[in-house]
């Protein structure tokens, strides 16, 4: 990869990892239209690079994470299953979902669906929790189960965490919230996890350009979730969903 793929790579994992869009999804597509090989190396980046999306939300959310264990708790709750199922098929996960542009424009069309109808479903059903630490321990769990999903690339850990959410009776801004803080022990397991794995690839200048990338990624993360943050706030996920959709036909037209 030269510094412009990288570039372009870190700031889509920033800015799209904690909106419902898939970001495994984006760097995956992308990376068909620069014509970069998806290499162990790539795959690696594109997992590595989200130590840097994962550091913005400590940044943003360390106040409540440290004024929090109760929550803190339940994030550990929600990550069991995801612990599970990514462990347990983390051989699957990255010799075949990562780098399937089919399995990718697949879920990131049936995604967008589901946001669109988990939308209307939820006009016609009153939400109740309103603040993150208000989620209860079996909520908590649900949500994770939901985000162990999107081990399939293209899937969102972002819409499944939300959806989740919502589905179990949260407030959009609670569940954006969850879904944020979530993201820390999930994304730095599977980060750490991966550098395990590949460590005998990782060269001397692999290792540099990994920083980059996270360090770029760290500022994009930082924009997208206070767009986020406000964006709930008077909008739901409906557009969300008909982006996904949009996106994954364009790709079937144009690229595939």
């Amino acid at each position: 990869m030269n510094s412009i793929q990288v570039l372009i790579l870190s700031a889509l994992e920033g800015l799209t990892e904690f909106l419902p869009i898939s970001s495994t999804g984006h760097l995956i597509l992308a990376s068909k239209l620069m014509g970069i090989a998806e290499t162990d190396f790539v795959k690696t980046f594109e997992i590595v690079i989200q130590l840097g999306a994962i550091l913005a939300i400590v940044v943003l959310y360390f106040k409540k994470l440290l004024m929090s264990r109760d929550l803190v708790k339940k994030i550990f709750v929600a990550f069991i299953p995801t612990a599970v199922v990514g462990a347990t098929l983390y051989p699957l996960i990255k010799e075949v979902l990562l780098g399937s542009s089919s399995i990718t424009l697949n879920a990131l069309f049936w995604g967008g669906v589901a946001l669109i109808a988990v939308e209307w479903f939820l006009k016609r059903k009153k939400s109740e929790v309103k603040k993150s630490s208000e989620i209860t321990y079996k909520q908590a769990f649900i949500i994770g189960t939901f985000q162990s999903i999107s081990v399939i690339p293209g899937v969102s850990r972002a819409a499944a965490t939300i959806v989740g959410g919502l589905l179990t009776g949260l407030k959009r801004e609670a569940a954006v919230e969850f879904s944020f803080i979530l993201a820390v022990p999930t994304m730095f397991a599977a980060t750490v996890f991966d550098i395990y794995k590949s460590r005998d690839m990782i060269t001397q200048g692999g290792v540099l350009t990994l920083f980059i990338g996270s360090v770029l990624s760290f500022f994009f993360a930082v924009a997208a979730v206070k767009f986020l943050v406000n964006y709930v706030k008077k909008h739901d996920f409906t557009s969300f969903g008909i982006y996904r959709i949009a996106l994954s036909i364009l790709f079937w037209i144009f690229v595939k």
